[in-house]
């Protein structure tokens, strides 16, 4: 048996995660002696691997606890398992889209500051220069003057 600490040890969780992911209910198997101090058996152990696996994926607490509730019903619950799967495999797909779309928006950032350093064109970066250089990108800035509709 285990205790919180050196079942964070064995999983490279930290001991808060550990009992953050028992107190959820992520660890089913995880007993508590006399004191109440949790104690962690090998099958308690893989649940922690198995938590700890689900949330690198980027899965949320409480679809992991619906994971594991399934996983504690049986192999009956195996396309509901893999549906599960399917839908974090689909977010992560989103989640990788906007990520290329904020690396492009930095890089054309990060060309716009390394023209600003080599005096090829003005510095739009800082919104405090922006009423002094409003001719050369009046369609972007703020105006008082331009009333926008929310249609």
């Amino acid at each position: 048996m285990h205790t919180v600490k050196e079942a964070a040890q064995l999983t490279g969780l930290t001991e808060h995660a550990v009992r953050f992911y028992t107190d959820k209910g992520l660890v089913p198997s995880v007993q508590r002696n006399d004191n109440n101090i949790r104690l962690f058996d090998a099958e308690a152990i893989n649940w922690l691997y198995g938590v700890k696996c689900l949330k690198q994926s980027g899965m949320p607490i409480e679809v992991i606890k619906t994971y594991v509730d399934l996983c504690l019903e049986g192999d009956s619950t195996i396309p509901q398992r893999c549906q599960i799967m399917k839908e974090q495999h689909e977010a992560a797909l989103v989640q990788l889209e906007e990520a290329k779309q904020r690396v492009a928006h930095l890089e054309e950032k990060t060309a716009l500051y390394e023209a600003i350093m080599e005096q090829r064109t003005l510095d739009t970066t800082n919104p405090a220069n922006w009423e002094r250089i409003r001719h050369y990108h009046s369609d972007v800035f703020y105006s008082p003057s331009k009333q926008r509709t929310n249609e």
